[in-house]
């Protein structure tokens, strides 16, 4: 079943309900990371964001907060290796990609969806090319997809960079578009199973 072919209601059903049922059987879980990270660090609990989502539209990302307040804007846009700016819980938040799980809540609000292309902030997407930005951004971004799999390690690899930025921008990020373009055009329910089965699967056997 092709992208073109992929209902986007049946999507959008199977968006709600997982989300919807992800967050009521996460809820605990919830609940003990958003009191390690108050306990952790003053501030609120979600980093919020902005990022593109579909036909180009931004909307503000959560995510559980890793940083210490104004992190973001006392370093690089890119957090690479072992970054100062980020609090003892956000370290495991972040090898464990606990602090994704709340975007659930963008899942249930319709700008996300469980699987497609990682959304990005809009200085990157500026730098598509036009017709690679259309396909990418004719679906709602996701939690999780092909190139999240295949760059889990981001940080590490960056901070082996002599220039970490450099390096997303002309290597790492054109490799995440091929991966979104491939993912668009062959967009299946059986497809978007199989990368949620593969993405809890990197996850559990991540030491």
């Amino acid at each position: 079943m092709s992208a073109a072919s992929f209902p986007a209601a049946a999507k959008r059903a199977f968006d709600i309900g997982a989300a919807g049922v992800g967050l009521v059987l996460l809820a605990p879980l919830f609940v003990v990371v958003a009191a390690w990270i108050k306990l952790d660090s003053p501030g609120p609990v979600f980093f919020r964001q902005e990022r593109i989502g579909r036909g180009g539209v931004p909307f503000r990302i959560h995510k559980f907060r890793t940083m210490r307040m104004a992190g973001e804007a006392s370093g690089p846009a890119l957090t690479v290796g072992a970054d100062p700016r980020i609090t003892r819980a956000g370290a495991f938040l972040r090898r464990t990609k606990l602090d994704e799980l709340a975007q659930l809540i963008d899942v249930l609000r319709g700008d996300m969806s469980v699987v497609g292309p990682r959304p990005e902030v809009p200085r990157y997407v500026a730098t598509y090319p036009p017709e690679i930005r259309a396909k990418v951004l004719s679906v709602r971004p996701g939690i999780t997809d092909p190139a999240s799999l295949q760059f889990r390690d981001e940080g590490t690899l960056l901070a082996r960079a002599a220039d970490p930025e450099r390096e997303y921008r002309e290597v790492v990020l054109p490799a995440k578009l091929r991966l979104a373009v491939a993912y668009v055009d062959t967009a299946s329910l059986g497809g978007d199973m199989r990368l949620i089965f593969a993405t809890l699967r990197a996850l559990w056997s991540r030491p």
